[in-house]
């Protein structure tokens, strides 16, 4: 799978990966419930590894699929990144950025990885802050995607 060619395509992706990382950020919640403490940072850095990948590929816009493109896209792309100031597109994504993505968010995580110790209310909470600390990550991500797509669409034609 390519870039996408055109606004409606586009759209569609969007609400695929929308859909994706829903999911993701569920099993994000699920994993702030387990009270053993690390384990749902753990399981944080692992769903965004996965995560943050996938989203480039739906989007035409991993590293892979970039470096195959005819020169002058190539070029066009990559300057639509940098423009955008985006570390997460088209660059392999490690453990090291994505520990750097959730230090962003990091007193949502740091409320999380205390709340959890309190019974049941805290499990709840932290579930739910964990669950949005991934949406609004994965969400960003798509966004960011969706912007460099759009305008190497208009651009395009």
């Amino acid at each position: 799978m390519g870039l996408p060619k055109t606004i409606a395509e586009l759209d569609r992706i969007k609400a695929e990966c929308r859909s994706m990382v829903t999911k993701r950020a569920s099993a994000s919640g699920a994993a702030a419930i387990i009270p053993a403490p690390g384990a749902d940072i753990a399981a944080d850095v692992a769903i965004m590894l996965e995560l943050l990948p996938a989203i480039n590929r739906k989007f035409g816009l991993s590293q892979e699929q970039i470096d195959e493109l005819d020169p002058d896209t190539k070029k066009m792309i990559l300057i639509l990144i940098t423009s955008a100031g985006s570390e997460l597109i088209g660059k392999v994504i490690t453990k090291q950025i994505v520990a750097q993505l959730l230090k962003k968010v990091g007193a949502r995580v740091a409320v999380k990885s205390v709340v959890k110790f309190v019974p049941f209310l805290g499990q709840a909470a932290a579930a739910g802050i964990s669950f949005g600390a991934m949406k609004y990550l994965g969400n960003s991500h798509i966004d960011e995607c969706y912007a460099i797509a759009k305008r190497y669409i208009e651009n395009s034609n």
